[in-house]
């Protein structure tokens, strides 16, 4: 039985959801997301919840049904709070700046890189050395973040490159002559 599964999703004051078959459709202050449940799954409206529970007692029914839980609580999420994902740069010379639809990045190469910000998604840089990508879809915050950080990902030696906010980074000890 999925602990996920069972509890069913609140919807808050200010957010209007509806169920049309296996579409869930969740509209508030922020805006409106869609999740297409996956037809192994039962979902429907119960009061100002969500209610989910699978079609069978097979495996992939009840991994499909903690898994659409969580998605249409992040939908939820999403339009009420939105979701919020923070990059660090670390490296002489590496720096960040917004320059119109683009994220300009300096990270050690012969040319800087320049990432289109997609739409739905917005990027800030407080400090050069900070990325600060903010959106309502959570799949698409964690998207942007991971291709930004692919660029040049941390290196074990020095420390260089681009990490998300609080990761550790298991440094190695260069070697001994």
């Amino acid at each position: 039985m999925s602990r996920v599964g069972k509890k069913p999703v609140a919807v808050p004051a200010g957010v209007t959801a509806k169920v049309e078959g296996q579409t869930v459709s969740v509209k508030g202050p922020k805006g409106e997301l869609k999740f297409t449940v996956p037809d192994d799954v039962l979902v429907a409206m119960d009061g100002s919840s969500i209610k989910v529970d699978p079609r069978s007692d097979s495996n992939r029914s009840r991994a499909m049904w903690g898994m659409s839980r969580s998605m249409i609580n992040n939908l939820v999420v999403g339009v009420t709070q939105g979701y919020e994902r923070k990059l660090e740069i670390t490296g002489v010379g590496y720096k960040a700046a917004v320059a119109g639809k683009n994220l300009q990045l300096s990270l050690g190469y012969s040319h800087d890189v320049n990432y289109p910000i997609p739409a739905g998604i917005a990027i800030a840089t407080p400090k050069p050395t900070e990325v600060t990508i903010a959106g309502i879809d959570k799949r698409q915050v964690g998207q942007v973040a991971a291709e930004i950080r692919a660029f040049r990902g941390p290196e074990p030696y020095k420390g260089k490159g681009i990490k998300y906010e609080g990761e550790f980074i298991f440094r190695k000890e260069g070697k001994k002559k």
